[in-house]
């Protein structure tokens, strides 16, 4: 991970920094404001500001205005039930802003989460910095015989060395051509045009606000096993700083979305003859191939 020295003289104006406040803190989020944490090779992610906690979620389901005597393991069970019945808006009221440094072609994964705000640096305007990532040996790997989406088996140790000599003099190349081309004394091309140049793997980066509604709705896709890996990695960060600012909401979270499977009516049915003992496969399930494979592979069963 790579900080510039701006970067690292902001953070710790930031954290020198205490300012008052009537409003609710807390004390493990506020621990971890303004810190990278690494992500990747050169990657970070790092909470800039919050609003709201566990108890604003709370206030809200009741639109009271305070918590008067309540006890917090009520608190916990009026989260878990909003959490478990899907509600959003009580959720909506807490609010995070990251800053987030990714390679280019995991921000155009991201982006399409249309649920936040975002503002990225800009390449018109700024020279990009010299970073690309290179994934570590053991991420490449050939493409998957059954998931047109997904990765298979890794490659060997010769071949993922040549696609990283492949990746790494591609990187150097267009870096190269890009500096030539913002050179005054070679071309002086204007920056809006040279970063054209520039390989998906280069990082950029951006400040992501969202409220925690959407934030667990992004961390529910790209923390799944199935996500991408240099997603999840990120998504697996922000779940760290989630886990700190709303501990109540976080296990909800976890229990009934992140480790948690949603079964059709079609695979409950399938489900409950199971269980009375009655035979059933794929075509008499009513489920296709895929379902039925999916179904079994949520129940750990074998697909026969």
């Amino acid at each position: 991970m790579t900080l510039t020295p701006d970067q690292h003289t902001e953070i710790a104006a930031a954290r020198a920094h205490a300012a008052t406040t009537l409003r609710p803190t807390v004390p493990a989020l506020e621990a971890m404001l303004f810190t990278a944490i690494p992500v990747l090779d050169h990657g970070f992610i790092r909470v800039i500001d919050y609003m709201g906690n566990d108890a604003a979620v709370v206030q809200a389901a009741r639109v009271s205005y305070g918590r008067g005597t309540r006890k917090t393991s009520e608190d916990e069970g009026l989260i878990r039930y909003l959490m478990r019945h899907w509600h959003s808006t009580p959720f909506e009221m807490c609010e995070v802003k990251y800053h987030v440094k990714l390679p280019i072609f995991v921000a155009r994964q991201w982006i399409r989460h249309r649920t936040a705000n975002v503002n990225e640096y800009s390449a018109r305007y700024s020279i990009m910095d010299k970073d690309y990532y290179l994934p570590a040996p053991e991420q490449l790997a050939l493409q998957s015989s059954d998931n047109r989406q997904g990765r298979g088996d890794v490659l060997d140790p010769e071949t993922a060395a040549r696609v990283l000599d492949l990746l790494r003099a591609d990187a150097e190349q267009t870096y190269s051509h890009y500096e030539d081309m913002l050179d005054e004394d070679k071309i002086g091309l204007a920056r809006e045009l040279a970063r054209m140049n520039l390989t998906l793997n280069t990082y950029t980066q951006w400040y992501w606000k969202t409220d925690l509604h959407n934030l667990f709705h992004f961390l529910r896709l790209r923390a799944d096993a199935h996500a991408q890996y240099e997603i999840r990695v990120y998504a697996e960060a922000m779940l760290e700083t989630v886990a700190a600012w709303v501990p109540l909401s976080y296990a909800a979270f976890r229990d009934y979305r992140l480790g948690a499977v949603t079964f059709s009516a079609k695979m409950l049915a399938a489900l409950k003859k199971m269980l009375a003992g009655e035979p059933i496969d794929q075509p008499t399930s009513g489920l296709s191939k895929r379902e039925w494979t999916e179904f079994l592979a949520a129940l750990n069963r074998p697909n026969p």
